[in-house]
């Protein structure tokens, strides 16, 4: 199904606008398509199809409650088909500055793209204050993270109808990074405040700082050493921005830091050049990047002593994002070895969840010596394999992901399977995390037993297709 195919002759350049309202589509504009071949290519086995790509503009509120025009990506699954999609959400990871973003083409719209390809319906919201949005970005700002998603997802499901798009009730919510704390800011906000509008289907959340009044608080004052040093006056910017508790910039950091900062609050440097910037000036002068050296000391005392009654404090407990118990299907998924989100956040809030009646929840690190950009594969194959248990995706009444009544067991699988539910010839495929294939036999009609090569232990993804359908399943071999 080619997105907008009913409507595209009536608009010139691809792009349509309707009236300005709450939660309005206001355009879209057409930002290319891939095949599945090249998806594949770039992002392995799982790739069901190919994607088209489109920017939109829809209305949301600021973080003052004046209506914005906010903007993100949304990326489609190109099938011959007609076929009724599941919906899912991918937050995105810090960018280097407003115009980094999934809209654009950046600002790891890939992982949008990767969802669109294995046949979701993705929605990667650029957030306040980047893309077509005014201001400055609201950085980890819990509140609006979830408030720019929500009016997306409203406005695409409002005007889906008149886009010729098929989408089913359900919702997957995914992120990484800061994406993985807006991805859990927008699970409570769905869950908590918005049940009767919309449904969470599964969640997970990949290497998110979700404890920002604690762990995250903690690499403030910390005496270790710390290469991301721009994420403090990223922070501080933002909710300075949202909560306005300061004047000036120097009553919280130290004048030699003073001008880079406002350079980078200003848009004249992006991120990654005010981090370099830190990190050599305050090595030089320290000898090694400690975070707590820029802070004025007033800042580090209010930091150290935590108390719950400063501004400062409040903001930052105001934005943690663990301290409810999702009721739907939940996973996170982090790496232990990670030097920029670390792993404590993920034990935290899996251990505050836990406590508060979570009813599905599991947190795994799922490759311990990975750092944080190493952790993007691991945490999102197990993402994939995770939602796939869920995604329904209808084509002529029939279930395209799972149309043979297949059955496979035991499982956990122990050196031998039995596979039953199949009509006629099939192919059966077996991938590791990874994407590499590691077995793979043909198989005839009735109930098969099959003896697997010597394998490492572990989550694998098994593909079996056959005339009447295809069918996939997670493999736990031990």
């Amino acid at each position: 199904m080619y997105f907008l195919r009913s409507v595209f002759p009536l608009f010139i350049g691809l792009i349509f606008f309707t009236s300005l309202s709450a939660q309005e589509l206001i355009s879209i504009e057409y930002k290319g398509q891939r095949s599945q071949e090249q998806l594949a290519a770039d992002y392995g086995f799982l790739i069901q199809n190919g994607v088209e790509r489109y920017k939109i503009t829809y209305t949301t509120p600021d973080v003052f409650g004046q209506l914005d025009t906010a903007s993100g990506l949304i990326v489609l699954p190109v099938r011959e088909e007609t076929t009724i999609y599941p919906l899912l959400v991918y937050q995105h990871g810090t960018v280097d500055g407003p115009q980094d973003v999934p809209s654009n083409l950046q600002g790891g719209y890939q992982l949008a793209e990767v969802f669109g390809g294995l046949g979701y319906v993705s929605l990667a919201p650029d957030y306040l204050g980047a893309g077509e949005a005014r201001g400055f970005h609201p950085y980890v700002h819990r509140e609006s993270e979830a408030s720019a998603a929500v009016d997306m997802i409203r406005a695409v499901r409002g005007y889906a109808p008149d886009m010729d798009l098929l989408l089913n009730d359900q919702l997957f919510i995914t992120g990484y990074s800061q994406g993985g704390h807006a991805s859990m800011a927008l699970h409570q906000t769905v869950e908590l405040e918005l049940a009767d509008e919309m449904e969470v289907t599964a969640a997970s959340h990949l290497s998110g700082p979700y404890s920002i009044s604690g762990v995250m608080r903690n690499v403030m004052i910390s005496d270790e050493p710390y290469n991301f040093l721009a994420y403090l006056p990223n922070t501080y910017l933002s909710y300075n921005y949202v909560y306005d508790f300061y004047d000036d910039i120097e009553q919280f950091f130290k004048p030699a830091y003073v001008t880079a900062i406002r350079n980078f609050y200003e848009g004249n440097i992006g991120l990654g050049n005010l981090n370099n910037f830190l990190i050599n000036s305050i090595t030089q002068e320290h000898g090694a990047p400690i975070a707590r050296y820029m802070l004025q000391d007033s800042i580090v005392a209010i930091l150290e002593a935590g108390d719950p009654n400063h501004p400062v404090i409040q903001a930052l407990e105001d934005n943690d994002t663990y301290e409810w118990a999702p009721q739907k299907p939940t996973r996170i998924f982090y790496c232990m070895a990670d030097d920029q989100v670390f792993f404590r956040n993920s034990v935290v809030a899996d251990s505050v969840m836990q406590e508060l009646g979570a009813v599905d929840l599991v947190t795994t690190d799922v490759l311990s010596e990975a750092d944080h950009g190493g952790c993007v594969e691991p945490a999102v194959i197990n993402t994939a394999l995770f939602f796939n248990n869920f995604a329904d995706w209808t084509v002529n009444t029939d279930d395209l992901a799972n149309s043979l009544p297949l059955k496979v067991y035991p499982n956990p699988v122990e050196g031998w399977m039995q596979i039953e539910g199949i009509e006629s010839d099939a192919d059966v495929q077996l991938f590791n995390q990874q994407g590499k294939l590691v077995w793979n036999a043909r198989l005839g009609v009735g109930a098969q037993q099959l003896n697997l090569p010597s394998l490492p232990a572990g989550v694998y993804l098994l593909r079996v297709e056959a005339a009447e359908g295809r069918a996939t399943r997670k493999l736990i071999i031990q």
